[in-house]
């Protein structure tokens, strides 16, 4: 639990930062360190992020750890250990079918014995030489780790495939409630932020009374996969729910939309980016914050233009890139890098 001498200083997290944007340790420091491992929380804490975004999946018997997605054969040493080969699993789910090891299917007891690994080794080979040093973080972990920080750091909490999970018997939305309550983060001054691609996660958690920003979640293509399971076609696009339209629908409902940078850095009639799309102004006009993922340096995650040569993995003119989106005036940036994100967006 939170101390109590803790608690008055916690605020609200849009107040984190001394102007916009949050700079957020998307799963930790990604950019330097396997993602959601303690060092790279640490790391990405002492760099000067304000927030750092955890994703979280539940496990067999209900506990809610911290990983990128429930199929962990990428992120994990799971597929060289042999007492777990029985479960590799092949599951259809999320619009798509996939083969591996799934965090539903393990204890807590069982995942807790794994060991992290970088997801983009060919991209980023100096944080691969670190696989195997840690083991998974639960959530409760993370929200020590939180409170141990020398000063406050904010929490980005994304929930993964909960339609998915609810459907299985494994709701996270009492999970969730349950480890935020216990933990002290469920107080209505606490740098909370809570998001999603689903907005109904998003509905039945801000219906219970827990306190945060509400965000959704919005990809470049594609829709909600929880609408589409009750909607069927008649389902909303995710660009319909970002039109002028579809933000009028928002207002009330979440306090901010977050989007995957394309739909920011989206190239004019002569294919080039040089300046943020109408969608911000059309949702800041509306009262809703805007966030962006994820702003990284490399020139495998670059918009084309800002490429320098052909290597992937060298970094590319990203600071071009992120000037347009600095320039947009966003509430929260999420980065892989929070030591450069800090430096370029303070």
């Amino acid at each position: 639990m939170r101390s109590p001498q803790r608690a008055p200083e916690m605020v609200r997290a849009d107040t984190l930062g001394a102007m916009p944007p949050l700079v957020i340790g998307h799963r930790g420091a990604p950019g330097h360190l396997p993602e959601h491992t303690r060092s790279s929380y640490d790391l990405a804490i002492a760099s000067g992020a304000d927030a750092v975004e955890p994703d979280v999946v539940p496990t067999r018997d209900g506990v809610l750890v911290v990983r990128h997605e429930n199929e962990i054969s990428g992120t994990t040493d799971v597929a060289d250990r042999p007492e777990f080969a029985h479960l590799r699993r092949t599951k259809q789910f999320a619009g798509r079918t996939q083969t591996g090891w799934f965090t539903e299917d393990f204890t807590w007891a069982e995942l807790a014995t794994l060991r992290c690994r970088e997801r983009l080794p060919q991209i980023r080979a100096a944080s691969a030489a670190h696989d195997g040093e840690e083991p998974v973080l639960r959530l409760v972990d993370l929200l020590r780790i939180l409170d141990a920080a020398p000063r406050r750091v904010g929490l980005v909490l994304e929930v993964k495939h909960a339609a998915y999970f609810a459907a299985i018997g494994l709701d996270p939305v009492p999970l969730i409630e349950r480890d935020l309550v216990a933990s002290g983060w469920a107080d209505a001054a606490a740098p909370l932020v809570v998001e999603s691609f689903e907005p109904t996660v998003l509905a039945r958690l801000r219906e219970r009374g827990l306190p945060g920003t509400y965000i959704q979640l919005v990809e470049a293509d594609g829709a909600p996969v929880d609408l589409l399971l009750s909607r069927g076609a008649d389902a909303p696009t995710y660009r319909e729910i970002v039109s002028p339209a579809g933000l009028d629908r928002l207002v009330g409902q979440v306090d901010g939309i977050s989007l995957d940078k394309k739909l920011i850095l989206a190239p004019n009639k002569l294919g080039r980016v040089t300046g943020p799309a109408p969608v911000v102004a059309d949702a800041r006009s509306r009262g809703l914050r805007v966030y962006t993922w994820t702003c990284r340096p490399e020139n495998r995650f670059l918009a084309r233009q800002f490429r320098a040569g052909g290597e992937p993995a060298a970094f590319g003119d990203w600071q071009a890139e992120w000037a347009i989106l600095r320039d947009a005036a966003l509430d929260g940036v999420f980065v892989d890098h929070p030591d450069l994100g800090v430096a370029f967006f303070r």
